[in-house]
């Protein structure tokens, strides 16, 4: 009997090649997935990628969000990278209204250092920045409208006041704005009647407002553009605050502040720059002799937001009636309503002798 094997063959071999096509086709595929999610992994860039110093620090963001556990961390539209091109930048970035600290209305996505520290040991804080955007909603007459806050010295005692703000604060309709610092003295006695002295670095001071809600002074000559970059260096080094001030095309600018013993501890050291700010809010306090002597202190960096949406009838230095979209963050940031700031550098670590010139 002659048995026909051809069909049963031809089957055999069509069954094979189809088994063969598909186990290559799912390789191929999970190959091709297991090479997407590679890259994936790859392009994710973490802010402490960027910058290496983020163990040292802890953060609070706009919604409230805290953590101190920051390497290989970020937060989408807070805290995350973004390249110009050709440079990687740490992006902190934070609405007008969210969630914020205990002892501020204002929102922020920003650094705090978890080593404290005295004037008398002091420490030392670098920051190469640019900022991409202050808010374009507020009240020109309020100080700190338009403005943000991108490097700090706070106390953890005594009155927790501030030796040391640095803002970046731009009018609308302008192209450049100011760079200045401000030193808020430690109360004497009640802490109400606390205020900071303003000094500009490039621009101007933050005693300069608009004389309406919707009028502006002069664009600063001399001021900084969004988008531009600059450098601060803060050195307090026994007691003695130093800071350098440096941007491409600028003049670099220096400043010492003694964070031992007050400049203003009697009224007749008030500045007549306060009395013309401050007083139509009775703030007219005068200065612990000894200033931060001795008090804890820490640094801060990222972006503080000082437009906030108080009334400027109850503050007319820091209620800067700016729209807040009933706290909705996604109406603020699609509406200018928002501070963001990048930085491609930073350092934090011990004082330095201060280079004598």
């Amino acid at each position: 009997m002659t048995i026909k094997y051809r069909p049963i063959l031809v089957a055999t071999l069509v069954l094979v090649g189809l088994s063969l096509t598909l186990s290559s086709c799912f390789n191929t595929e999970k190959k091709s997935t297991e090479k997407s999610i590679e890259n994936d992994t790859l392009a994710t860039k973490y802010p402490s990628d960027v910058i290496s110093f983020m163990e040292q620090w802890k953060i609070l963001l706009g919604d409230g969000t805290k953590t101190d556990k920051l390497v290989k961390y970020k937060k989408d539209d807070f805290f995350y990278v973004d390249t110009d091109g050709k440079t990687d930048w740490v992006v902190y970035k934070t609405p007008n209204s969210g969630i914020t600290s205990r002892t501020s209305s204002n929102t922020r996505t920003e650094l705090g250092q978890k080593e404290h520290w005295i004037p008398e040991v002091g420490g030392k804080l670098t920051g190469t920045l640019k900022v991409m955007h202050v808010s374009t909603s507020a009240d020109a007459r309020v100080a700190a409208s338009y403005s943000v806050v991108v490097g700090q010295i706070h106390s953890d005692e005594g009155n927790e006041n501030e030796p040391l703000k640095i803002f970046y604060k731009k009018f609308p309709g302008h192209k450049k704005g100011s760079v200045f610092w401000n030193y808020e003295i430690n109360t004497a006695g009640d802490n109400s009647k606390r205020w900071d002295y303003s000094s500009a670095v490039w621009g101007y001071d933050m005693s300069v407002v608009g004389k309406s809600p919707t009028s502006y002074p002069e664009e600063p000559e001399d001021g900084i553009e969004i988008g531009e970059e600059f450098s601060y260096e803060v050195n307090v080094h026994k007691g003695i605050m130093y800071l350098t001030f440096t941007s491409e095309g600028h003049e670099t600018v220096k400043f010492t502040k003694n964070l031992l013993k007050s400049d203003f501890a009697t009224k007749a050291d008030i500045p007549e720059q306060i009395w013309n700010l401050y007083a139509s809010i009775g703030r007219d306090g005068t200065e612990i002799d000894t200033a931060y002597a001795g008090e804890i202190q820490y640094f801060k960096q990222g972006a503080y937001n000082q437009t906030n949406g108080k009334k400027p009838e109850d503050n007319i230095v820091w209620s800067t009636g700016s729209e807040t979209y009933g706290g909705d963050i996604a109406k603020q940031y699609a509406n200018g309503c928002y501070a963001e700031v990048w930085f491609k550098d930073a350092t934090v670590g011990p004082s330095t002798a201060p280079t004598v010139e």
